[in-house]
């Protein structure tokens, strides 16, 4: 048995107690109450899950089990899995043993990248890492062990064994993919003697000078890790999953909803108007013409990516980190130095059109330009690359939930005659 499977064993009953007391004695306790804009407008706002991962915070931002991520930007990913599990960060003994784990699975069996490399060319990546996880799912404990008739209270440690080694395969598999739909050759095998971050980083092909890649790749991982349990890649891995399908389905299903235009792809469209906007000015354009731009883009309908969120009304912290790491590695390109100019000029000019609750950036704003800096231009890979990252708050979000007996997601629907005989009659 592992540290992290011992020391979970160890919490669990604890938290079994604290829930079965809460609602024991509070159990008819009302929580939230709906309005018919949240329910027509897809009960945004509505408190109506558990998450104790992590919160997002309107001033704050993203707390990792109540930490800022601000401060846990030097930390590796691996650190952060155990944090989400387990409301601690890990010693040196637990590291290096987690490390070993989400890193010492051996190479993807070759079936895999058969099946990869019989894909028509033009399968958009998020496809292949969908269907990469899929393939994977001949190997989940949990599905074996449910067969065979294990006890309910047992089924959080089957589900862990196989988000350990789900997390251990996906970057090999995420990196692979990269090179097969972009042409650049076979894929990598890992390097057992590196992190999950810097493995994944190598598997990439890509350059790594003075290992600002792989610190780029670390910092990402980190930052996208999780984001409470309500956006539609987490929240889809928990409806699956409370049907006790297993963690891989679960997560290939959140993957599908992470490909979605309104969630994982939003740094691609960020991405797009910085190259818009360097393309109109031949390179990096004034203050006045950025403005000018700007301004033209509002009047026109649109919106400018990357700025505003549906629960900050601050800079995201994410942006900060990343901006941070842009201008201490790459001041001098292009495109981040467009993404700096907009963060200092794009915030008044929405307070000045006056129709945005917050104006100022989030991480999308600069996700892309710094990843494609570093030579990964391919942006229709970016959201795999954010999968990586989510699936540690997607596989850990499950493993507390079966941990607690969550039952099987099954909200009331009611239909718009409803609404208008019980509602609007009142």
């Amino acid at each position: 048995m592992t540290r992290l499977k011992e020391k979970l064993a160890a919490v669990i009953p604890g938290l079994r107690e604290e829930i079965q007391s809460l609602l024991k004695e509070y159990g008819q306790k009302q929580v939230s109450e709906v309005t018919l804009q949240q329910l027509f407008g897809g009960m945004r706002g509505v408190k109506s899950m558990i998450c104790d991962t992590s919160l997002v915070d309107p001033v704050r931002g993203l707390l990792i089990r109540g930490r800022p991520i601000l401060d846990l930007v030097d930390r590796e990913p691996e650190e952060i899995f155990h944090l989400l599990l387990l409301d601690e960060l890990p010693d040196k003994e637990d590291l290096e043993e987690l490390q070993a784990v989400m890193n010492g699975h051996g190479p993807l069996p070759e079936f895999v990248w058969k099946v990869q490399k019989a894909l028509a060319p033009d399968t958009h990546p998020m496809v292949r890492f969908s269907i990469g996880i899929m393939m994977l799912e001949r190997e989940s404990r949990f599905r074996r062990l449910y067969d065979e008739g294990m006890k309910k209270t047992d089924y959080w440690e089957s589900t862990l064994e196989d988000s350990l080694h789900l997390l251990s395969m996906l970057p090999e598999l995420a990196a692979g993919i990269y090179r097969i739909h972009t042409g650049k050759g076979d894929p990598i095998p890992p390097n057992p003697r590196l992190g999950w971050a810097a493995n994944y980083a190598y598997m990439l092909g890509m350059e790594n000078t003075n290992g600002e890649f792989s610190d780029l790749m670390r910092l990402y991982l980190v930052l996208h890790s999780d984001h409470e349990g309500g956006n539609v890649s987490a929240f889809t891995t928990h409806v699956v999953g409370s049907a006790l399908s297993d963690a891989y389905y679960a997560v290939s299903a959140g993957m599908n909803g992470l490909a979605g235009p309104l969630h994982g792809l939003a740094n691609q469209e960020c991405l797009h108007f910085v190259f818009e906007i360097r393309e109109k000015y031949n390179g990096v354009p004034t203050d006045e013409q950025i403005q000018e731009y700007c301004w033209d883009t509002l009047n026109n309908g649109k919106v400018i990516p990357g700025y505003g969120h549906a629960v900050l009304r601050e800079t995201d912290p994410r942006f900060t980190a990343l901006h941070n790491f842009g201008t201490a590695h790459c001041p001098k390109s292009d495109l981040f130095h467009i993404v700096d100019r907009l963060f200092n000029l794009v915030p008044d000019i929405l307070k000045q059109q006056g129709k945005a609750k917050n104006p100022y950036p989030n991480v999308d704003a600069v996700s892309g330009s710094l990843l494609f800096h570093y030579g990964l231009e391919e942006y229709d890979y970016y959201t795999v690359l954010f999968g990586v990252s989510r699936a540690m708050g997607m596989l850990s979000q499950l493993v507390l939930n079966r941990a607690l007996g969550a039952p099987i997601f099954r909200p009331k629907s009611v239909g718009t005659g409803w609404v208008k005989s019980n509602l609007l009659a009142q």
